[in-house]
């Protein structure tokens, strides 16, 4: 294996972003499609003789894909298996889901993000501001409270979000493992709402989604509250529908 891992060590010295060029109509966001995450990496493989491949396993409610490096020696290595549910069981939430996976298997396997993740992860993990220190008087002087510093909190998660399990009716497998990159978690969380949204019949369906996922959502609510009322505008507008 010594040819292969040499040929990626130079290889991820050209890799790129992956550019947010398309934009999601339900939260009018950018992210980065499953040809961008392609474009970031495929030349620098390439180059280094290295063949990009993804293939598919059978899996039950979902798919499954395994992304492989295969060297012009003769090696090759596997980046593992990766899970995602269909949210609705036909050929639209097969195919969201076979492109989900593709996406996020070679962000994990290559090791890139997205263009402005570290940017949008610093703003949603800063500190709120300390309150201004009160002045205790005594019969000397008074004395101005000093806050203590405060930690830097860390703005880079590196890991993609993981889907796991099997699909149940209405309940999102979307893991939070420390680690994950939230601006990734956030954006699966809220596409899957949508695409199962798209499989309710009725009222009830709609209150069924939320209740079901309401950890989920009051974690989404306290770390981008932004994004959970676009969410909630979501869920108001499905449930007009019906």
């Amino acid at each position: 294996m010594k040819a292969i891992y040499s040929a990626l060590v130079k290889a991820q010295k050209g890799f790129g972003p992956a550019l947010k060029s398309s934009t999601n109509p339900h939260f009018r966001s950018k992210y980065a499609d499953l040809s961008a995450c392609i474009e970031a990496v495929v030349d620098s493989l390439n180059e280094n003789g290295i063949m990009l491949m993804q293939v598919t396993h059978e899996a039950e409610n979902g798919v499954m894909i395994e992304t492989l490096f295969l060297h012009e020696s003769g090696e090759q290595m596997s980046a593992g298996k990766l899970f995602m549910p269909a949210t609705k069981f036909d050929a639209q939430g097969f195919g969201s889901a076979l492109s989900y996976a593709r996406r996020y298997s070679i962000m994990a396997a290559c090791g890139i993000a997205p263009e402005d993740d570290d940017a949008n992860s610093a703003v949603k993990s800063a500190p709120p501001p300390l309150p201004k220190p009160t002045p205790k008087p005594t019969p000397v002087a008074p004395v101005v409270a000093t806050p203590k510093p405060v930690e830097p909190q860390p703005t880079e998660q590196l890991a993609p979000p993981k889907m796991q399990g099997k699909a149940d009716q209405w309940q999102l497998k979307i893991s939070t493992d420390p680690g994950t990159n939230f601006a990734q978690w956030a954006d699966a969380v809220k596409d899957a709402t949508v695409f199962m949204l798209e499989m309710a019949q009725t009222k009830d369906d709609t209150m069924n989604i939320f209740r079901t996922n309401r950890n989920i959502y009051d974690k989404l609510q306290a770390d981008d509250l932004v994004s959970y009322e676009a969410l909630t505008n979501i869920f108001k507008t499905y449930k007009e529908k019906l």
